[in-house]
């Protein structure tokens, strides 16, 4: 425990990574504080059973000042978690959960005078946007999202914005980000609003950009919440996995485990302070393969289904580079095949297992998030 820090805001504490994060801080010795509006559709409005009774909880929203106000009483750090995601198109949403938000907790610490030695704000690996690429000709590319009319025509990679060549997908470092979704924008903000503010106020703050976290308590209802999620709720109910795109898009898991350690780290170690981080699993996994894995570890006899369709605003290819954390003493530890089935354990115990994603996927299709391709000749 740090000698400077006791007592722990956790916002969002009772969702995925927020209540193994309140885990991990009361196994140290810290007094844990959760602040968490347990809406839908990550929460069904009940305290989840597994955050521990010593924890004190507190329901509220991150935009509302006088429960941000008497959430922050008495608390040394906070751990800003709480978020919006989806990949809905109610836009403002996302900048008032997470942009306003996260500037009322500042405010609020700045204009009361509050003794905060350190708040660590969760951003995301969805500020890169396409993150970062090689022309065999022009060099390193930052290239901007794809557009819907190639998508439309199922051409799913990514090419020089120079000269159209095809680009090799490199790792991606926190040098240069280039959000292109209102989730990325609002989750930029929220670093720079905690980086700029925090110097500017002498508030030791830390972003860390998460690639995309698994592990057990990843919501079943929330469509945002990810591959792992989807295609475990399709092979436990005996269904195929679906995927969208070709299913080569490259992507970059880290457990739920790791993610903690990180967080607890940057919280303790003063040579964090006033910087971002990525936090990855330092591997790369197509989606057709993690199908592949859930498939087998759930010992079902089934084959992923490709259905021609895509997201608007998907990525194509990202894996963050996380040499700057590693730096400090980190490191991803959990492999991908004990993710996967530490995962389906946890979601096969559920009693509100179900196949969840034919309602999502109906939800995204309503709103246009959701396309369907068409049949290359």
């Amino acid at each position: 425990m740090s000698d400077s820090v006791r007592k722990v805001l956790v916002t969002g504490g009772a969702g995925f990574i927020g209540s193994h994060t309140v885990d991990a801080l009361l196994a140290r010795g810290y007094d844990v504080r959760v602040l968490d509006s347990l809406e839908p559709p990550v929460h069904t409005g009940e305290v989840p059973a597994y955050l521990p009774a010593e924890v004190e909880v507190c329901r509220g929203s991150v935009v509302h000042p006088a429960e941000l106000r008497r959430a922050l009483e008495g608390v040394d750090a906070v751990f800003h978690l709480a978020a919006y995601q989806d990949y809905l198109t109610d836009f403002s949403h996302f900048f008032h959960t997470n942009s306003v938000g996260t500037a009322l907790l500042y405010e609020i610490i700045v204009g009361e005078c509050l003794p905060i030695r350190k708040v660590v704000v969760a951003s995301s690996q969805a500020v890169y946007g396409e993150g970062k690429y090689q022309c065999p000709i022009h060099g390193l590319q930052h290239p901007d999202q794809r557009t819907p009319e190639q998508l439309a025509r199922a051409d799913w990679d990514v090419g020089c914005p120079e000269c159209g060549e095809p680009l090799t997908p490199l790792w991606t470092d926190e040098a240069f980000a280039r959000p292109h979704n209102s989730y990325a924008l609002s989750k930029r903000d929220q670093e720079d609003v905690a980086i700029k503010l925090g110097r500017r106020y002498g508030i030791p703050s830390v972003a860390l950009r998460y690639s995309i976290v698994q592990g057990p308590r990843q919501s079943f209802r929330n469509a945002y919440s990810g591959a792992l999620r989807s295609f475990a709720v399709r092979a436990l109910t005996g269904k195929p996995p679906v995927l969208y795109e070709d299913g080569e898009q490259l992507r970059d898991y880290v457990a739920v485990q790791d993610v903690v350690r990180a967080n607890l780290l940057v919280l303790e170690d003063e040579r964090a302070d006033y910087q971002v981080f990525n936090v990855g699993g330092d591997r790369m996994v197509s989606v057709r393969e993690l199908a592949a894995l859930v498939i087998q570890t759930a010992g079902v006899v089934i084959e992923p289904r490709f259905s021609g369709m895509y997201r608007v605003g998907d990525t194509r290819h990202i894996f963050s580079d996380v040499s700057r954390l590693r730096a400090l003493g980190w490191a991803p530890e959990v492999p991908e095949a004990q993710i996967v089935r530490e995962y389906l354990a946890w979601a096969a115990d559920q009693p509100d297992l179900g196949d969840t994603f034919a309602a999502a996927q109906s939800k995204m299709e309503a709103a246009g998030v959701l396309r369907l391709a068409q049949v290359r000749a």
